[in-house]
């Protein structure tokens, strides 16, 4: 889902997790920001056509036989340092294996966050502030080795299928997917396999 960033300057001594819990903290609605290239955002809140849509899409992973496919927990990605990089919430995704005792302690001593290396397909369904799921959601999941990334921008309306993580240097901003299927938003989206053939139909307005 896309999201709003918060324009105040992190502290890079800060640990990404604490920013986050205290911009909780201070909302007067339940809220679960996220960290993206050294921003934090907060999602806006979805309208029915993009949960409904995303519900369509967890179904159609379901009834194809994935059935790792999920929605709403959190992931962080790291730096080779160890550091966080990202803090990441999917509309949905389909993970490499339920999580272990290591996964389950992972997440406990990241506060919610489980490790990123978990997820093998994410996906993310444009809101209002379409340009984060394009740009630095696109470049920080490439930069965590997401093997593939499904984006429906609905601003465009346009269904994308990203493949072949990249990350030429150190620097996470420069990471891209060197492989992309885009279709019309109505059209099936091909996905490698073992993935299903997405029908996207369900976000047409009307």
């Amino acid at each position: 889902m896309s999201a709003e960033p918060i324009t105040e300057p992190v502290m890079t001594q800060q640990d990404p997790i604490d920013l986050l819990i205290a911009i909780e903290e201070a909302s007067q609605t339940p809220i679960r920001p996220e960290y993206v290239e050294g921003m934090a955002i907060v999602p806006p809140a979805p309208n029915d056509n993009h949960n409904d849509g995303t519900g369509e899409l967890f179904f159609q992973f379901r009834v194809a036989g994935h059935r790792l496919v999920g929605m709403g927990n959190g992931y962080r990605a790291t730096r080779k340092d160890g550091t966080t990089m990202s803090l990441l919430i999917p509309d949905f995704y389909v993970r490499r294996r339920k999580p272990s005792e290591l996964d389950e302690s992972y997440l406990k001593a990241h506060r919610g966050w489980y490790p990123i290396d978990m997820i093998a397909l994410v996906g993310e369904v444009t809101s209002t502030n379409h340009e984060t799921d394009t740009g630095p959601k696109l470049r920080t999941y490439a930069a965590a080795g997401v093997p593939v990334y499904v984006l429906i921008n609905r601003n465009a309306k346009t269904a994308h299928c990203y493949t072949d993580p990249i990350l030429p240097g150190d620097d996470p901003t420069e990471a891209y997917y060197d492989s992309e299927i885009k279709v019309d938003l109505g059209d099936p989206l091909p996905l490698p396999a073992p993935y299903p053939i997405l029908q996207t139909a369900p976000f047409l307005e009307g």
